[in-house]
C-alpha cells in the first residue's frame, strides 16, 4: 500500500419455499471453477511442517488464502507507532486457526537504517524481523517479507539520485538476504512494495523497476543457503494490472531465466467506487468490468503460461465499516473479487491494518463480512439488488421487488430468524425477481419506527445468505448551523435513512470542492453520525471553497430523498443554512 492509500486508510478508520424446497435445492451444485485446494476450516488442525512443492505454481497456490499483517512492521517509526500492539504468536494461531495458510509482512526499514553508506540496518531491528517471521513459521504458515514503505520515501527518488537509491536498495537486500537465507523455504522474499518513481517518464520507470527487481534477483540467489531457490515475488509498476506494466514485469521475468520466480500486483477496485466519488455509489457493471478485466490480464500475462501471482493486497480504499461504500455493495464487492481471483488461479492476500481482526481481543470486527470472505474461498455467494427495503412512516405499504443476484445458485427461500416467509402469501419469485407483498411488508414493520423494523435473509444453495432490511424511513431534516474552517457540524434528523452521497456546487453550476472534474467529492469529506444524529463536513472539504461564494450542498439518501443544504466560507467562519 503506497503513502497515499495509508494515509487514506488510516484517517478513514479512518459488508424458500419452506423445508422441502431447502431439501431439494441444496443438492444443487456450483459450476467447477479453477481453483485451489480448501482452506482448512476455521479451528482444523494444520501441518506445521516446512515442506514446499518444487512446482512454483503449486506451492503459491498452498498459499491461499493469505493475510497481511499491515500497520505493524511496515509502521513508521516503530512496531506500535500506528497503533497496534507488539506481534506475538498468539496472533499467527489465531490467523491459523481461522484457516489463512499464509502470512504477508511487510517491512520499512528506512527508520532502522542509516541513510548513508553502508546504509547498516540496526541489528536490533533485523533481529525483530527475524523473530517475527518465526513465530509465524513455527504455524506452518508461508510467510512474504519485503521492502515496504521504503518505496516512497526514498527509492521513488531514483530519477533524481539514481546511484545512491541503486546502492542503498541493494546495501539493504544483502542484508536482509544474508540474514534470512538460512530460513526454510516457506519463506518467500518480496523486492519492493508499490514501486513508483517520481519525475520520470514511463520508459524510465520501466528501466528503474527491472534494475531494481534484477538487482534484487542477483543479489538474493548469489547469498547462498535456502536462497538460492527461494520464491522471489516481483511486482509491477504500483503493482497496477495496467497491460503495458504487466508486459513490462514479464519481459523482466523472462530475462532472469528462473522458474521460481512470483509476480505480484494489488486491488482495491474501481476507484469511484472504493472511495465514493463521481457518484460511484454501486457495484455496478463498470466496476465488475474493472475487476474481472483486470484480473484476465493478469491470468493471461503470467498464470495461462506457469507463471504463480500473489495478490498481495486486495480490499477497499474506505474501512469496511467507515459508512464510506454502503453495506451491501461493499459486500458484493469482497464475494465477486475472491471469487474472480480464485476462478483465474491468483492466491489472495487480505491487507488487514487491524480494521479487520482485533489484534487486542483476536475477534474479527465484522464476523459477517469475514464469513462471507471465508465462504468465497471455496465457492460463491448469492447477493442481490440491495440489501435495503425502504418503507413510509405513514401511509400504505405497497409491495417491493429485488432483483436476485444468484451467482450461479438456486434461490432456497427467504427467512426471518428461524422461520421460513411463505412463498405466494409473503413473497413471489418471477425469474430472479423477488417480491414482497405489501401485507407481508406491512406485517414486518410492526409500528414502523425510524430504522431497521426486520432481518430476512435470502438464502441460496451454497454461500452466506442475503441479509434483506426491512426499513422505516422519512424525510431526513437538516438543521442551521455555524463552524469555523475546521468543521461544520449540522443537526440532522435522519429519520431511518441512510447518506448514500452528497453533490456540491457553486451557484454557476461548477464543482465546488478539492476536485473540479466532479460534483460528487469523495464521501469522506462528510461524516454522517447516526447516533448522534449529526453530518459534519470537514476541513479537507472546506478548506477547497471560495471565501464568501455560497455552495449547494445536496444530500443524497439510499431511501431515494434529497434535502439541499447550503454553506458558505468567509474566511474561518462557515455557516450552513437549511433550504
Amino acid at each position: 500500500m503506497n503513502n497515499a492509500q495509508q494515509t487514506l486508510r488510516r484517517h478513514n478508520r479512518l459488508q424458500r419455499t419452506a423445508g422441502l424446497v431447502v431439501a431439494l435445492v441444496t443438492a444443487g451444485a456450483l459450476s467447477a471453477v479453477p481453483a485451489f485446494a480448501a482452506p482448512a476450516a476455521p479451528g482444523a488442525a494444520q501441518s506445521t511442517g516446512m515442506f514446499v512443492p518444487k512446482d512454483p505454481m503449486a506451492a503459491v497456490a498452498a498459499m491461499q488464502p493469505s493475510w497481511n499483517l499491515g500497520n505493524t512492521l511496515d509502521a513508521i517509526p516503530d512496531e506500535t507507532s500506528w497503533g497496534n500492539p507488539l506481534t506475538t504468536k498468539a496472533l499467527f494461531d489465531r490467523i491459523k486457526a481461522e484457516g489463512f495458510r499464509s502470512v504477508r509482512i511487510p517491512v520499512t526499514w528506512s527508520g532502522h537504517q542509516s541513510a548513508t553508506a553502508p546504509y547498516t540496518i540496526d541489528p536490533v531491528w533485523m533481529a525483530r524481523v527475524r523473530q517475527v517471521v518465526d513465530l509465524a513459521l513455527a504455524d506452518g504458515l508461508y510467510v512474504e517479507i519485503n521492502v515496504h514503505h521504503d518505496s516512497w520515501q526514498w527509492i521513488n527518488k531514483m530519477s533524481t539520485d539514481h546511484d545512491n537509491v541503486l546502492a542503498r536498495f541493494n546495501a539493504t537486500w544483502q542484508q536482509i538476504a544474508t540474514a534470512f537465507k538460512d530460513e526454510p523455504r516457506k519463506l518467500l522474499m518480496e523486492s519492493i512494495n508499490e514501486p513508483q518513481f517520481a519525475d520520470a517518464t514511463d520508459a524510465q520507470k520501466t528501466q528503474y523497476l527491472r534494475e531494481l527487481n534484477t538487482s534484487f534477483h542477483s543479489i538474493v540467489r548469489g547469498s547462498g543457503g535456502v536462497n538460492k531457490d527461494r520464491l522471489l515475488v516481483l511486482p509491477s509498476e504500483e503493482t497496477n494490472n495496467a497491460q503495458h506494466w504487466l508486459d513490462d514485469l514479464s519481459t523482466t521475468m523472462s530475462s532472469l531465466h528462473d522458474r521460481n520466480l512470483v509476480a505480484t500486483v494489488h486491488y482495491y477496485s474501481f476507484w469511484p467506487f472504493s472511495v465514493n466519488v463521481a457518484n460511484g455509489t454501486t457495484y455496478d457493471a463498470k466496476v465488475q468490468a474493472d475487476l474481472t478485466e483486470g484480473f484476465a490480464r493478469v491470468h493471461d500475462t503470467f498464470v495461462a503460461k506457469g507463471i504463480p501471482v500473489y495478490l498481495g493486497e486486495y480490499g477497499l480504499l474506505s474501512e469496511p465499516n467507515s459508512g464510506i461504500v454502503e453495506r451491501g455493495e461493499m459486500l458484493k464487492y469482497y464475494e465477486h473479487v475472491n471469487y474472480v481471483a480464485r476462478a483465474n488461479g491468483i492466491t489472495t492476500a487480505l491487507w488487514d491494518d487491524a480494521n479487520y481482526l482485533n489484534r487486542a481481543t483476536m475477534q474479527w470486527r465484522d464476523p459477517d463480512l469475514m464469513a462471507l470472505i471465508k465462504s468465497s474461498w471455496r465457492t460463491r455467494s448469492g447477493t442481490a439488488s440491495t440489501d435495503n427495503l425502504f418503507l413510509p412512516k405513514s401511509g400504505p405499504v405497497t409491495a417491493q421487488t429485488v432483483t436476485l443476484n444468484r451467482n450461479g445458485l438456486w434461490f432456497a427461500g427467504l427467512w426471518q430468524g428461524d422461520r421460513p416467509l411463505i412463498p405466494f402469501l409473503d413473497y413471489t419469485l418471477d425469474g430472479d425477481r423477488l417480491t414482497l407483498t405489501a401485507s407481508a411488508l406491512t406485517r414486518l414493520a410492526g409500528d414502523r419506527a425510524h430504522g431497521v423494523n426486520a432481518t430476512l435473509q435470502v438464502r441460496y444453495s451454497g454461500g452466506v445468505p442475503w441479509q434483506l432490511n426491512v426499513r422505516t424511513a422519512e424525510q431526513p431534516v437538516l438543521s442551521d448551523a455555524a463552524g469555523t474552517a475546521d468543521g461544520l457540524t449540522i443537526p440532522t434528523r435522519f429519520n431511518g435513512d441512510l447518506l448514500a452521497n452528497v453533490e456540491s456546487t457553486y451557484a454557476d453550476g461548477t464543482a465546488a470542492g478539492p476536485y473540479g472534474w466532479t460534483t460528487f467529492q469523495e464521501f469522506n469529506n462528510y461524516a454522517a453520525d447516526y447516533g448522534t444524529d449529526t453530518t459534519t463536513v470537514r476541513a479537507n472539504f472546506l478548506a477547497s471553497l471560495k471565501d464568501d461564494a455560497p455552495v449547494m450542498l445536496t444530500f443524497r439518501f439510499w431511501s431515494g430523498a434529497t434535502v439541499t443544504y447550503h454553506v458558505t466560507k468567509s474566511g474561518t467562519t462557515v455557516s450552513g443554512t437549511a433550504s
